[in-house]
């Protein structure tokens, strides 16, 4: 991904990495021992679900003391990749569960997939890229006719600065230590 990265940095300018959570988290749950999967799953899916990027780093910081010992590399992987996962957490809220996976372009390679499976042979490239072209012509017209996201609250909240309108942010009290200050805006 390094050489991806990399392409997007210098092509798309300003363009925020969003890693997907669910091939992370699974990256994370395949480096933890058996015996502590289930329970750093959970931990990680808190730390996904937070509120607002503090909150996630408050919870990041809590889960790397509590496991660091027990699964040392899990906690390695959550530690890089915590900024690349969390990238979505800046947007507003109702755009994060749809951008928060690679749900949406996987489903896009699975139909063309299936579309080109039944053909198996063409006859020529052009005829591949006719197919796979009608397909996402279609598939765009779906997506202009009927909106994924609404982008206008997007513009207005990245004209404001990208500042989050952050009323208040929830620390799960599962989380809170004894004589840890928590911080409550």
């Amino acid at each position: 991904h390094q050489g991806l990265k990399k392409a997007i940095e210098t092509q798309l300018q300003g363009t925020t990495w969003q890693r997907c959570q669910t091939h992370f988290m699974k990256n994370i749950v395949d480096a933890t021992p058996k015996a502590l999967q289930e329970e750093i799953h959970s931990r990680v899916r808190g730390i996904f679900e937070s509120a607002d990027l503090s909150t996630a780093r408050f919870l990041l910081n809590q889960t790397l003391d509590e496991y660091d010992g027990r699964a040392p590399h899990a906690m390695e992987v959550l530690e890089n990749g915590f900024d690349d996962a969390t990238a979505v957490l800046e947007l507003p809220k109702r755009y994060r569960t749809k951008l928060r996976t690679t749900n949406s372009i996987e489903r896009v390679n699975e139909e063309i997939r299936r579309r080109e499976r039944v053909i198996r042979i063409f006859p020529n490239r052009e005829s591949g890229l006719r197919l796979i072209g009608a397909f996402l012509l279609e598939y765009d017209e779906k997506w202009s006719g009927k909106r994924y996201l609404d982008m206008g609250d997007y513009h207005e909240w990245k004209a404001s600065g990208g500042q989050l309108k952050t009323v208040e942010t929830v620390v799960p009290p599962v989380s809170i230590k004894k004589d840890v200050p928590v911080l409550l805006l």
